[in-house]
């Protein structure tokens, strides 16, 4: 029964992950690529590279030079710094090329979504594009890339993989230009991959953000014990000293989500009105109940 469930959520993740990575595929080729946009990362510079072959006549599919760069990094990295990448990020990236050539093949050609703003085109492909690497990370995938680039730079030097990301990001957009991309597109090129941050960012946020409330009250005891058995969350004591009275305490502790935290003041106000309550917001909680370790 217990390998039975393991399969199920494995394949459940895998589901997951493929259907981020459609959702990534279909912002660049149905948002970006009718709209002459571009981007950074593997798939930005497969369209830089893709537009410099087409002057020697040469004609690829983005999502075919999306695999065949990602596999060169991956078989750089794997001499380099070893060859323990995960097969999820193995699985993501034949995934994103193959969706990437199924919308180039099945999608009407030029803007069929009938975007006649191009910002507006770019900044929708870029939160397709964010709502699709958060659901990829959120089963421990990767969509490679700068990820990789990042971990082949941080083998020899220690660097921010925030900076690196920023920086390759720059390099690729801007090499747009000399492959006859007009400026506009590299503009519009800085402000989707900004979108795409903030998307990542801000759904992420949601998320995983949570509140920690502080309690104070005159019977901790009581008080853990009634939210255990009525919120059914996990509470903890600690030792504290109120320096007025010189007295020895307990403060009740308890981590929820935040949209748990209003239900919980009140409930906290019909054990004891005179409980003292503060609340601090919390980014990332991981362990039981909330989001699992091994897909950080």
């Amino acid at each position: 029964m217990i390998a039975t469930n393991r399969l199920l959520t494995v394949f459940k993740e895998y589901v997951i992950m493929a259907l981020g990575m459609m959702f990534y595929s279909f912002g660049w080729v149905a948002c970006i690529l009718p709209n002459n946009g571009t981007g950074g990362g593997a798939a930005g510079l497969s369209l830089v590279l893709c537009k410099a072959l087409e002057g020697a006549g040469i004609s690829l599919q983005i999502g075919t030079m999306v695999l065949l760069i990602n596999g060169l990094l991956l078989l750089i990295s794997g001499f380099i710094v070893g060859w323990n990448f995960g097969f999820k990020t193995i699985y993501c990236v034949v995934v994103l090329s193959l969706s990437m050539n199924l919308w180039q093949t099945v999608l009407p050609p030029g803007n069929f979504l009938g975007l006649q703003e191009q910002i507006v085109a770019i900044v929708l492909g870029g939160i397709c594009a964010g709502v699709g690497i958060v659901t990829c990370f959120s089963q421990g995938g990767s969509t490679g890339g700068t990820d990789i680039v990042a971990v082949i730079i941080n083998h020899y030097r220690t660097v921010s993989y925030g900076k690196i990301l920023i920086y390759t990001d720059l390099f690729i957009i801007g090499s747009a230009l000399f492959v006859g991309y007009p400026i506009a597109t590299v503009i519009y090129g800085y402000i989707m991959t900004a979108v795409v941050g903030y998307t990542v960012d801000m759904i992420q946020a949601g998320s995983q953000q949570s509140n920690q409330v502080l309690i104070v009250t005159h019977d901790p005891e009581k008080m853990a014990d009634a939210i255990a058995n009525n919120i059914h969350r996990g509470v903890t004591l600690l030792d504290a000293e109120g320096w007025y009275l010189k007295q020895k305490t307990k403060v009740v502790m308890v981590v929820c989500r935040k949209r748990e935290t209003q239900m919980l003041l009140k409930f906290v106000r019909t054990v004891d009105p005179s409980a003292f309550m503060t609340v601090g917001s919390v980014m990332g909680v991981y362990g039981q109940g909330f989001e699992t370790l091994n897909k950080i």
